[in-house]
């Protein structure tokens, strides 16, 4: 099985693609989509960049299934849990247009299936994920080791309890 895992946002989305057999796993490809700053692109261009971007991971790797990080808002920020509801909307979109399934995952739920503290810092993210894949080095920047986590959180709870269960 070929997981495409997400971290949304708009100025940098974090997509990690893993593939899956039984109890193992191996990278496949990691990286960011770029959708420009605010300051020199429009939102409507930004949001169109993501969703384009995705779209070329989705044609590339062919996954069978993406895994998304849920929204969270912070009441201190309100715009920025609307604008990356812009990008989450590009990026689900492009999903369902591949045909792929879309499953959503809370962070505190990706950080406590990876570390056991569902408020790990990004440094201890970075180093489960290069753990768990056997990388040389924690992945870098940190929305790649992001978009790793939820991918193998999707694998972990989706896929392999199933495996070990049947």
């Amino acid at each position: 099985m070929i997981i495409l895992g997400i971290d949304p946002g708009l100025n940098i989305t974090g997509y990690g693609v893993i593939e899956t057999a039984g109890r193992r796993v191996r990278l496949v490809e990691a990286g960011v989509v770029r959708g420009g700053s605010s300051s020199n692109r429009s939102l409507a261009e930004r949001v169109a960049e993501v969703h384009q971007g995705i779209c070329e991971v989705i044609e590339s790797h062919s996954p069978d299934v993406m895994a998304i990080e849920e929204l969270y808002s912070h009441y201190d920020r309100p715009k920025t849990a609307i604008l990356m509801g812009h990008a989450r909307g590009a990026i689900i979109l492009a999903g369902q247009l591949g045909g792929l399934s879309v499953k959503h995952y809370a962070a505190t739920q990706i950080k406590k299936t990876l570390t056991g503290n569902g408020r790990a810092p990004k440094s201890q993210m970075q180093k489960a994920i290069a753990r768990e894949l056997g990388l040389p080095a924690p992945p870098e920047p940190a929305d790649v080791a992001d978009a790793l986590a939820i991918a193998m959180t999707h694998w972990f709870l989706d896929c392999r309890l199933s495996v070990e269960s049947g």
